[in-house]
């Protein structure tokens, strides 16, 4: 069942168990005081989410696409006019694209989105064909100055792709985020537009995310989770042609897991220690934890004495050089 349904589901559960409520609390409201107010709102938001999930569903069915449904999809008036409906979290576009991607995927079904280029190198092109940046750049500017800011965006954004290093391209970009930013209602769209707009202006700035900030975070997580986590981190070109199989003892959690690399795939699972294996590590819980968030190094926690470690160092020590430290910081709006 789509989450919307089960959003609907839900709301529809709780008024049936307390509809005759005179107080409401929510996460994303103010609260709400009397019974009619109170089940007026509610039913409005499980009206809210089944209209979109039905109404794309219903579009999709005449053969419309995820950006012609945001396009043509409208709140009825009677939704529209309720405050807790506007567009300033989510947005009906936003979600109804998502309805979309659940049922059918990111296929809108034209062949020419199947396998299309990649942005900088279609950029390229689209800037040959149009006569290069000069021409695009003024006729961007003329719909700048029209009020045409989402078509000025597709024009500069081709432009920027094909020349990172166009000044004038990225300035009149990231006015024309501005622009749209200014005009967004959703908090959400107005960050990103905006983002945009200072990634051009200033490149770009931050840390992003550092996977050793979350060491805390990391500690309670389940541990066959935080072996997803690790699969994820392997670097499968790199990978390629190796096996091995590592056993993880945690002395202090009394468990075993099993890791097993295969066809540049990392599977783990909890159980008694593989014999054979290229190296059995016994360590504590935390300790393993630092040494993949980098708070403890590599090669010389492996060859100390915090931990144990039966058969071949150097085996464990080229597995965990297939681990990617994850480093989150990457440009948004250029190449």
């Amino acid at each position: 069942m789509h989450p919307a349904l089960k959003w609907t589901s839900y709301i529809d559960q709780a008024i049936a168990l307390f509809g005759n409520a005179d107080v409401y609390f929510g996460s994303h409201h103010w609260p709400l005081w009397g019974n009619a107010e109170v089940v007026d709102f509610v039913e409005k938001q499980r009206d809210i989410y089944k209209y979109i999930h039905d109404q794309t569903l219903r579009l999709a069915a005449q053969g419309l696409t995820p950006r012609e449904i945001a396009e043509q999809l409208e709140m009825p008036k009677v939704l529209a006019r309720s405050f807790s409906s506007r567009g300033y979290y989510g947005t009906i576009k936003h979600n109804a694209k998502a309805v979309y991607q659940q049922y059918f995927g990111w296929y809108d079904g034209n062949p020419a989105n199947l396998d299309p280029l990649p942005p900088a190198d279609a950029a390229v092109r689209y800037i040959d064909l149009m006569g290069g940046a000069e021409p695009v750049l003024e006729r961007a500017l003329q719909s700048f100055d029209e009020g045409e800011y989402r078509w000025a965006a597709e024009l500069l954004n081709h432009l920027v792709f094909a020349q990172p290093d166009n000044v004038d391209a990225r300035a009149l970009l990231a006015s024309t985020y501005d622009q749209i930013g200014y005009q967004a209602e959703s908090g959400p769209w107005r960050d990103v537009y905006l983002s945009g707009a200072r990634e051009l202006r200033h490149g770009f700035s931050g840390e992003g995310v550092d996977i050793a900030s979350a060491r805390d975070l990391l500690v309670q997580t389940p541990v066959e989770r935080f072996f997803d986590t690790m699969a994820v981190m392997l670097n499968g070109p790199e990978a390629e042609g190796e096996e091995m199989t590592i056993n993880i003892t945690f002395t202090d959690l009394d468990e075993t897991h099993v890791l097993s690399l295969k066809n540049s795939v990392l599977h783990h699972q909890k159980a008694t220690a593989a014999a054979g294996a290229n190296a059995t590590i016994k360590l504590t819980h935390e300790l393993f934890i630092r040494m993949l968030v980098g708070q403890a190094g590599l090669r010389d926690t492996l060859f100390s004495d915090d931990l144990e470690l039966e058969g071949s160092k150097l085996d464990a020590l080229r597995f965990f050089a297939l681990l990617e430290k994850p480093d989150g910081r990457f440009n948004i709006v250029t190449p």
